[in-house]
């Protein structure tokens, strides 16, 4: 298997293109993650908005480079607002990134309705382990938000849900890896402490997002992401101590990749 990192030519040609065509980035998310994932986005140079405020889940899904859907926002916007957002960008050719949060933990409901969503094609699935294995079929229970398997446990169920869906699928741990169905690819580094930052996980799915903006296709989109993410943090991590610290230090990090 390929190992890929921010050195790797193709990743940082790919990352420069989002900030070259600054791309306008529309997104659902929850309010937990919602201000580090504006602040990510407007790092690496693209423009984000996020909420499902009046109309724009059926104006700015088509008008955008880019759509994230972070699962984890039902908790204060409807199903339908959701629905609609997925509906609008596949009709519109908008290349979209799905976020299963929580997938698995045990909610059924939730569980049967982020399901729903895939027959919109997303271009990009990303999770950590134990979403992306009961999202595929699995039992691999999460706890919570949080995942009780490692993202090498994973590799298989990506692989499936790619072949199945025709989407990228990633899956975030201490390795992260990234398939087509056909091709996959991992993506060593980061930090320990983005496990311990509230909506870390949340704003790679937006960081994706804009990626796909600026014109990538999906899987170098998404390794452009994963790559460029681990190397901030690898960063980040190398100046800070404490995990309020290091959640700033990875925005300013991501910045000055851009710049």
């Amino acid at each position: 298997m390929q190992e890929i990192s921010w050195q790797d030519e193709h990743i940082r040609k790919g990352f420069a293109a989002i900030g070259q065509t600054s791309p306008f980035v529309y997104g659902l998310t929850n309010y937990i993650a919602a201000n580090l994932s504006a602040n990510v986005l407007l790092a690496v140079g693209a423009g984000p908005a996020i909420g499902a405020a009046s109309d724009w889940t059926r104006t700015f899904p088509a008008g955008a480079g880019g759509v994230w859907i972070n699962t984890a926002g039902l908790m204060s916007s409807s199903e339908e607002s959701f629905t609609e957002v997925a509906r609008t960008a596949q009709a519109a050719g908008t290349p979209w990134v799905l976020d299963p949060v929580a997938v698995g933990a045990g909610a059924a409901e939730y569980d049967a309705f982020v399901k729903s969503l895939l027959q919109y094609r997303p271009s990009i699935i990303r999770g950590n382990a134990s979403e992306l294995i009961a999202l595929g079929g699995g039992a691999a229970l999460g706890k919570g938000v949080e995942t009780t398997a490692s993202s090498s446990d994973a590799v298989g169920a990506i692989v499936e849900i790619a072949k199945a869906t025709g989407a990228v699928v990633a899956v975030s741990g201490p390795v992260d890896y990234i398939t087509d169905g056909t091709t996959t690819v991992a993506v060593p580094g980061g930090d320990a402490r983005l496990t311990r930052v509230t909506g870390a996980g949340c704003s790679l799915g937006a960081f994706a997002a804009a990626a796909l903006a600026a014109g990538n296709e999906p899987l170098l989109a998404a390794q452009v992401a994963h790559a460029a993410y681990a190397a901030a943090a690898e960063r980040a991590g190398a100046r800070t101590k404490g995990t309020g610290e290091f959640a700033v230090a990875l925005v300013d990090e991501l910045s000055l990749l851009s710049a």
